[in-house]
């Protein structure tokens, strides 16, 4: 580890992320000296030794951001507490687009979505842009919009294998290189699918909840990699 380390490490074109900005915190409270946490270099000053400490790790922005797409994809509403809604920006912007009402507070999100979303155009970025850990999350939720929908992922390569197994549930989708194309439709229904990451795991969830009959979803160690208690959480929900 680098806090641990003699002398100064820098850290250039570091990741943005409201996570690095957190581990940083917890480090620093340990007696770590970490400096430009939040911008693309990041110094480190070695230090002898950490401390024992407590703290109060963030909210999960990505786990906040599927359980909002869930919701607006079976047309329900939700009031999300004990969240920080601009590490949301770009992806509550997606989903007023998509015909969203949202009432933001300090700490909490209420979200009311239409009988049917909007289709919409989704371009991964790096943070503050629209993360692509989302991207498959929004895929599934735009299967039954109404319109085209487009997705570009422009910071991964192989994040559109959720998009074989969407189809295998009636979802018009194609990708041609870096781009998804999603065409809505008014139904899709359950079927025999396949986890291949934790994210496109996700996407299956929930399409699983709006889709007609039984969708099994295996190779589901993934998504328990990312989500906690994921089945409670989402258990009240139904097309």
């Amino acid at each position: 580890m680098s806090v641990l380390g003699e002398g100064e490490t820098k850290i250039i074109n570091a990741a943005m992320e409201p996570e690095i900005v957190d581990l940083a915190n917890f480090l620093n409270k340990m007696g770590a000296k970490v400096q430009g946490a939040g911008s693309n270099i990041i110094k480190i000053t070695g230090v002898k030794k950490l401390k024992d400490t407590g703290y109060n790790i963030m909210p999960d922005r990505i786990e906040a951001g599927t359980l909002l797409c869930t919701v607006a994809a079976t047309g329900g509403k939700i009031n999300l507490k004990k969240v920080v809604p601009e590490h949301l920006t770009p992806m509550l912007h997606k989903l007023e687009e998509a015909g969203c009402i949202l009432d933001i507070k300090k700490d909490s999100i209420k979200l009311e979505a239409p009988k049917k979303l909007n289709s919409i155009e989704i371009k991964t970025m790096p943070y503050p842009g629209f993360p692509t850990d989302m991207q498959s999350v929004f895929g599934a939720m735009l299967v039954n919009a109404k319109g085209t929908s487009i997705v570009i992922e422009n910071i991964f390569e192989n994040r559109y294998r959720y998009v074989n197994e969407l189809r295998k549930m009636g979802a018009k989708i194609t990708v041609e290189g870096k781009i998804c194309i999603i065409k809505g439709t008014r139904k899709i229904y359950g079927a025999e699918v396949v986890a291949e990451d934790l994210r496109g795991g996700a996407s299956l969830i929930l399409a699983g909840i709006i889709a007609k009959g039984k969708t099994t979803i295996s190779n589901a160690k993934y998504i328990l990699r990312g989500y906690e208690r994921f089945r409670t959480k989402t258990q009240f929900l139904r097309s």
